[in-house]
């Protein structure tokens, strides 16, 4: 066993305005970060870790429960609406460590009956055992690392499966009892045509997920790709393959909720519904971000140590710092999340998450309106199809 960590120290943003209390406390779920992967991919930001042959599983479940014990004054009698295990790879770890980790965490937080729990998992971690073992815990919702089927892509973008494990992954999970599952498709590669594009995604249709979350390759810092770009399709044939991508998602039943993320009818993803909402997050784990309200009004967002080794470190804090939202930083905060969701959200949730008056929106909401980016719809705040295309434009009549 891990020796307690020390407390952390509280770091603070500017102090908040004073803002109404909270009659009630946006939903609550769980964010739990497993920061190792077999291999770092050369487009990735993420804070995730080449793993070593032997993970310290035992030290990190260790850790993770006591980085929770020091959010508990945060839950505030609230139940987890979800839980999220995100990565790196979670699935590397063990059934027998992820279940004393979610025994650990039930015990400190009840659970929703209906409690939706998400593990990420890539192609090449796939074991049937393991699988059936993640289902008999509990876990009801799988997200599976796809990418592409095609060799070259993937032999491109570092992945280490083949296409053939991608597709016997879903086959894998949907026999391991897993009837609700994601795949993560990209799209705009190195060298790829519409064909290309269009091709992966008719695959991952034939396998018949619950959702898919399709999205386009950017080259981002501090990445291999940032540093040695490769050579990416035209923006001619980068607008050809979403328009038609889109068409065909539609076609088969999978209807746009938000910038990224297609769903058969009811199978959206709770956990991110929640935080693209403005919904609670508590965040645990190496880098791990959370948001969370009080009652008394102030909105805190914290972050977690980022490197393992200073993490799993009982001499140093979990928490690496937080921040109190001030009011005028507020309504980019919310909207930011909430107008990625294509339907958009209820107006009166920006005074229920945010404890401020609809009508502090007034008049950069006219302005975006007068714009064409945001709908001119008095009972929600939703971004035309304009404005989903050119969201930072459209979030900078948000800020102050």
């Amino acid at each position: 066993m891990t020796q307690p960590h020390v407390a952390p120290p509280l770091i603070h943003g500017s102090a908040p305005t004073p803002r109404a209390a909270m009659p009630q406390l946006p939903p609550l779920a769980l964010y739990i970060h497993i920061p190792w992967c077999v291999r770092k991919c050369p487009y990735c930001d993420f804070n995730s870790h080449a793993a070593s042959p032997v993970l310290p599983e035992e030290e990190y479940v260790d850790a993770l429960l006591a980085d929770l014990d020091q959010d508990l004054h945060a839950v505030h009698g609230r139940e987890l609406s979800s839980i999220f295990f995100g990565g790196g790879t979670p699935s590397l770890f063990s059934a027998q460590a992820l279940g004393r980790l979610l025994k650990g965490v039930e015990a400190r937080i009840p659970f929703a009956s209906d409690i939706e729990i998400t593990l990420e998992a890539n192609p090449g971690t796939f074991e049937q055992e393991k699988f059936i073992a993640y289902r008999q815990l509990g876990i009801n919702r799988l997200s599976i690392g796809i990418q592409s089927f095609q060799e070259d892509k993937l032999k491109a973008l570092g992945r280490i499966h083949s296409g053939g494990e991608a597709m016997r992954a879903a086959d894998m999970a949907r026999q391991a009892g897993f009837d609700n599952f994601n795949l993560d498709l990209m799209h705009g590669l190195p060298d790829q045509s519409l064909e290309d594009a269009l091709g992966d995604l008719r695959q991952a249709i034939a396998l018949k997920p619950t959702h898919l979350s399709w999205y386009q390759l950017t080259l981002e810092p501090n990445t291999v790709f940032w540093n040695q770009p490769p050579t990416l399709p035209e923006d001619d044939t980068l607008w050809d393959i979403q328009e038609a991508g889109q068409a065909l998602l539609a076609e088969h039943g999978y209807a746009q909720y938000e910038v990224s993320a297609y769903a058969q009818p009811g199978r959206a993803a709770r956990h991110n519904l929640n935080y693209w909402s403005f919904g609670d997050f508590i965040g645990i784990g190496a880098g791990a971000h959370g948001k969370l309200s009080h009652p008394d009004g102030r909105i805190v967002r914290t972050w977690k140590t980022r490197l393992p080794k200073d993490y799993l470190n009982p001499a140093k804090a979990f928490q690496a710092g937080e921040k109190n939202l001030a009011n005028e930083e507020l309504p980019f905060e919310f909207l930011m999340n909430a107008l990625r969701l294509t339907a958009g959200v209820d107006a009166v949730l920006f005074a229920q998450r945010t404890g401020l008056s609809l009508d502090s929106l007034h008049a950069a909401r006219a302005e975006a309106e007068q714009s064409g980016l945001l709908q001119v719809e008095p009972s929600r705040l939703v971004a035309t199809a304009r404005g989903q295309l050119f969201l930072n434009d459209l979030l900078q009549y948000f800020l102050t």
